[in-house]
């Protein structure tokens, strides 16, 4: 039965065989209206099969989990095995298949069992408000429940040894059809201080792989792989991504197989022997996620507007903040740290956050990693006269936590070294002189849930910078862990499962509470971690010329209100590059916009530039944390940048022209804006003052500004400025009509 769902402008057009697991022929664009008659010959028009005796090796109904039983002789969706070798080819003879409405999204629910390995696997598509896919599966080890069904041949797991009971599970990977036209494969990769670079390449055949091995995304890790027209843009083309919702370890595929078929998909990438499966337990996927779009900003706006739908969104303005790490390091005085209170309050920062150095032996990153109670050397009274402080001033108070590392110098580590993964031979890598704690280790996750606790409570914490700054490299467990009853296994899986625990335990105790993943920076970014954080640190480099590109691949996946975006010292500590403030606050405004400069060492003019860029963000935060994040297509070898946010509704914009380098050719015709309705009249002007070096302007820019219709503005668009390198301008749009049109807007 060939079934037709459309959400938000995307079409799902699914059969659903007895036979096999959901079989998707078309998700994309919309298809309007089909008809039931005409859905039944949506199966003849695009099957197509060959081979011989039955088995299909070129197939086009290939379900959402390739499996080899029906002749797929590429990579199967599904690997398992039991630990004597059987069971390694898995096949389902019925699947039943459901249809459901939840909030706003189609449900499809498919169960099929193995009657003869003795194994269930359930499948959930998930067609979101939103327009982005879902998928999910479980698989249940039913080694003994079905054996009165199995087929006689089979062994029966009621008198079957260990080592016939218990199923060993590879992989779970699901898979989507491309178009044809797909030919060319977009994804991020990077390092440290580098994180989410994009990159392009021809789709050949064969398969394109992207996986993170580190316990973590990680920093080099795609966010998601994007396959499209030759030559698409953030305008332009049809594009397909896929994201894994996961914090541990991940693997995504874009596959163009000899046989014709192009497929994406992306699953959870398990350590040998990490998902082990008694009789009668059950493994359980993260989400796989889909994304289509006219160009990049369709596929990431489907992205945006489904984050702003989950419980873990805050509604409430982002609150400008100040992280004082590359303003005092490990020295915590007291009297410096207030003094930074008092100029945060006075150039308009809402939040005041005391990052590392704060507990135990901590006054460098070799000890104390781990004793989360206040350092009585540095803190004899606690941390109250800061917090109290800052909260006087009208400040909220945030403290840096890395709950999943401990330092072997340290008081936890003495007294619970069983408390520490290892790899069964002494131990894994020291990165940052730390180790990883094993949440799963018996009294580990009480103990952080608790001391965490405690220190929120006392304080009257409102957010928590959560780091986690070590790979979880040849990480296992030292001790049996609880759920599986394994020791010296493969604790990645187990890890992450624990940190989500945890994360949610502490909302639930302190619903206001907003913790940011910060994972040395960039490291742990997914949708996984995004349904339980309210905010990212993008990476570890503050240099605005380099975060121009970091939250341009950051905001691929992530909202731009999700995103921490700080203005850094005039000369960036990680890169000795020197920046005018202006440059610095006006690439920190399109996110969460925080500081992190040591505010006592910046001259007046600077204070009050600083001051008067947050204002400015203030004003458009609604506008920034609501609107359409939109981009210009111009050459990728450019250095000029045309980008901003679109209101919903298209009344208003805010956009920002940057120049990061010296330019081939000036672009002086006119270069478009996007995103803007054709059909409104608009008034454009600056948004601050131009910054005095300015060569040349368009003489509006100097002027009260200019008004335009839509249509001119967002197909020829304006005269570019003449701007330095690591310069750049705001303009604000506001629509000076009342009527409200949509025809050129993205849905």
């Amino acid at each position: 039965m060939i079934r037709h769902f459309l959400h938000a402008g995307t079409s799902l057009v699914v059969d659903l065989r007895e036979d096999r697991f959901p079989v998707v022929h078309h998700w994309g664009q919309s298809l309007g209206h089909i008809s039931d008659e005409q859905l039944v010959q949506v199966a003849e028009v695009t099957a197509f099969s060959l081979g011989d005796g039955g088995t299909a090796w070129t197939t086009n109904d290939l379900p959402i989990i390739p499996l080899a039983h029906q002749g797929w002789s590429a990579r199967p969706g599904l690997a398992t095995c039991r630990l004597d070798s059987t069971a390694f080819s898995p096949c389902s003879q019925h699947v039943d298949h459901e249809v459901s409405e939840e909030k706003g999204a189609t449900v499809i629910t498919s169960s099929g069992t193995d009657t003869v390995h003795h194994l269930t696997i359930t499948t959930t598509i998930r067609l979101e408000p939103s327009g982005i896919i879902r998928v999910s599966g479980t698989i249940t080890n039913t080694c003994g429940a079905d054996a009165a069904a199995s087929d006689a041949s089979s062994t029966s797991c009621d008198t079957a040894s260990p080592e016939h009971e218990s199923l060993m599970v590879q992989e779970l990977t699901f898979f989507f059809p491309l178009p044809d036209s797909a030919t060319e494969i977009l994804d991020l990769t990077g390092h440290h201080l580098s994180e989410r670079r994009i990159q392009r390449c021809d789709f050949p055949v064969g398969t394109h792989l992207r996986e993170s091995w580190e316990g973590r995304p990680g920093h080099d890790a795609t966010t998601w792989v994007i396959a499209g027209d030759h030559g698409f843009g953030w305008r332009r083309g049809t594009v397909h991504g896929v994201h894994l919702a996961w914090s541990g370890n991940t693997r995504s595929i874009a596959m163009n197989t000899a046989a014709g078929n192009k497929l994406i998909g992306a699953g959870e990438l398990l350590m040998p022997g990490e998902v082990v499966l008694n009789p009668g337990q059950t493994y359980t996927s993260p989400w796989t996620v889909y994304s289509w779009g006219h160009g990049l900003d369709e596929l990431a706006g489907r992205s945006h507007t489904y984050m702003r739908a989950l419980p873990s969104h805050r509604d409430k303005p982002r609150p400008v903040l100040l992280n004082v790490w590359e303003a005092v390091y490990f020295d915590h005085s007291l009297d410096k740290l207030l003094d930074l209170a008092e100029l945060a309050a006075q150039v308009g920062i809402e939040r005041y956050v005391l990052d590392d150095g704060w507990f135990g032996s901590r006054r460098d990153d070799t000890s104390g990693l781990g004793d989360w109670f206040e350092s009585p050397d540095v803190w004899p009274t606690s941390l109250a006269p800061l917090a109290t402080r800052v909260q006087e001033l009208g400040m909220e108070f945030g403290l840096w936590f890395e709950p999943e590392m401990i330092n072997v110098d340290s008081d936890l580590a003495r007294q619970h070294p069983d408390w520490i993964l290892g790899d069964g031979l002494g131990g894994a890598p020291e990165h940052r002189n730390q180790r990883v704690l094993d949440l799963c280790a018996p009294g580990a996750w009480d103990y952080l849930y608790n001391a965490i606790s405690t220190l929120v409570e006392t304080h009257n914490i409102a957010y928590i910078k959560w780091d986690h700054n070590s790979p979880l490299v040849s990480t296992g467990h030292e001790v049996a862990d609880p759920t599986s009853g394994r020791s010296g296994a493969a604790a990645v899986h187990d890890q992450t499962l624990a940190l989500y625990r945890l994360l949610d335990a502490l909302h639930e105790r302190f619903p206001e509470l907003e913790i940011e993943s910060c994972a040395g920076g960039g490291g742990r970014i997914d949708l996984g971690i995004m349904e339980r954080t309210q905010r990212v640190w993008a990476s570890d480099c503050i240099d605005a010329h380099d975060r121009q590109n970091i939250y341009r691949g950051t905001s691929l996946l992530l909202a731009p209100e999700f995103i921490g975006t700080h203005v850094a010292a005039g000369r960036a500590h990680t890169t000795l590059r020197d920046l005018d403030v202006d440059f610095r606050a006006g690439t920190a405004i399109w996110g969460h916009m925080g500081v992190e400069w040591d505010l006592t060492k910046a001259t007046a003019t600077e204070l009050d530039r600083l001051a008067a860029t947050i204002a400015l963000h203030k004003e458009h935060r609604d506008l920034l944390h609501s609107g359409v994040t939109v981009h210009a297509d111009l050459p990728d070898d450019d250095d000029l940048r045309i980008e901003g946010v679109v209101s919903q509704d298209g009344s208003q914009a805010l956009y920002e022209i940057a120049c990061l380098g010296q330019l081939l050719a000036w672009p002086s015709a006119p270069r478009p804006l996007p995103g803007l309705d054709p059909e409104r009249m608009y008034h454009i002007e600056l948004a601050t003052d131009p910054y005095p070096e300015l060569r040349k302007a368009p003489t509006w820019m100097t002027s009260e500004g200019a008004d335009l219709p839509g249509s001119w503005l967002s197909t020829v668009g304006i005269a570019m400025p003449m701007l330095h390198p690591d310069h750049l301008v705001l303009l604000k749009v506001t629509a000076i009509d009342s009527s409200a049109h949509t025809s050129g807007r993205q849905e």
